[in-house]
């Protein structure tokens, strides 16, 4: 018996494709017209502690607890929301607090023009010291281990440099500038003869959002063009469109810096960097790298054009540790972390590191 196999003709194939490009149309009519906010955030947490607009969130674990300590993630101040790390279908938070560990979180709070005083060591030397205390007296744990991402990166070894005998276990930080001598673009674009921040702090009375949103978009200047072309392939998916949507959120609400901080952003670390060069003091007190040394895990992504590896590598030279790990993973800036493939590099990475050098729970 002879069986004829269907034969896909041109005209077949001509009609599948309009059909698929009137229900992409159809779906993408749907979107434009949503007025809806994408759901985000939605893992529950408390609020736990506050100093001045920062917050302090405690994200539970789930199950059996597999460490005696909590981990502090301290992500970067102004620039974006962080519920970046807490998005539908791609949760660093959610897979976190599985694995049985409690996190707590640092919201450094929406800063506006009459928080133009805030400056670096207000940040460093008062909020983060209160928030870490704060962690440890609720958990009841003797100590932490610090997460840093981004900017959290130098403002955590800030903190523990200018706080020797702070209970801190061990440290990762993740996509962390650290030499910015190495910083990329962002250390061109600022360098001090070309960017004067005083004479523009002094005129927007803050870090102006203008200029912080455009730089960005400047890293990647087709990326929104390349997002809606991605979007337009991935329109009959419907878990890709709705990760599509809560990432869009994302990217379109920014959040401002203070004056006095934005400006010694700029000045001590990119035109300066005082931080690498061992040459920041806050308050009278000098940031020495080489004092910290805990355990640390340095996490770099590849194609990262905010903290390019050099620039966080340098990190691995600096501290005094003698447990040090350096890893480059897939992945920019963001994706590292937030991306559809970081539950399978970055986040058992972490959560893997954290258990190899933590403490057995009790009982």
């Amino acid at each position: 018996m002879t069986t004829t196999a269907s034969v896909s003709t041109p005209a077949q194939r001509w009609i599948d494709e309009m059909e698929s490009t009137f229900q992409r149309l159809g779906r993408g009519a749907e979107l434009f017209w949503d007025q809806s906010r994408a759901p985000v955030g939605l893992t529950p947490r408390e609020l736990v502690g506050r100093r001045g607009k920062s917050k302090l969130y405690l994200y539970r674990s789930r199950g059996a607890r597999t460490s005696a300590l909590p981990v502090l993630f301290v992500p970067y101040l102004g620039i974006s929301r962080t519920y970046v790390f807490d998005l539908p279908g791609a949760s660093f938070v959610e897979y976190f607090i599985g694995q049985g560990i409690d996190l707590y979180l640092v919201e450094w709070g929406d800063f506006g023009l009459e928080d133009a005083g805030f400056s670096m060591e207000d940040a460093i030397l008062d909020v983060l010291p209160a928030l870490a205390r704060r962690a440890i007296r609720h958990s009841g744990a003797p100590a932490l281990d610090l997460l840093g991402y981004c900017m959290g990166v130098p403002l955590s070894l800030c903190y523990l440099a200018t706080h020797p005998d702070a209970p801190v276990h061990a440290l990762v930080m993740m996509v962390g500038p650290i030499d910015f001598s190495e910083g990329g673009f962002f250390a061109r674009w600022t360098s001090a003869d070309v960017f004067p921040v005083d004479k523009l702090v002094d005129a927007y009375g803050g870090g102006p959002l203008e200029f912080v949103r455009l730089g960005f978009k400047l890293l990647s200047p087709t990326g929104d063009l390349a997002t809606l072309v991605n979007l337009w392939r991935n329109l009959g998916n419907e878990q890709y469109v709705q990760g599509w949507r809560a990432m869009n959120r994302w990217s379109n609400e920014w959040v401002g810096f203070p004056a006095e901080f934005f400006r010694q952003w700029v000045h001590w670390f990119y035109q300066e960097n005082r931080l690498a060069q061992g040459e920041l003091e806050l308050r009278g007190r000098r940031v020495d790298l080489a004092t910290i040394t805990q355990p640390i895990l340095v996490v770099a992504a590849r194609k990262d054009t905010i903290a390019p590896p050099a620039s966080a590598r340098a990190l691995m030279d600096l501290v005094g540790a003698a447990d040090k790990e350096y890893v480059e993973l897939p992945g920019g800036h963001i994706s590292l972390i937030a991306g559809r493939q970081a539950h399978q590099h970055l986040w058992p990475k972490v959560v893997g590191w954290l258990r190899e050098h933590g403490a057995e729970p009790d009982g």
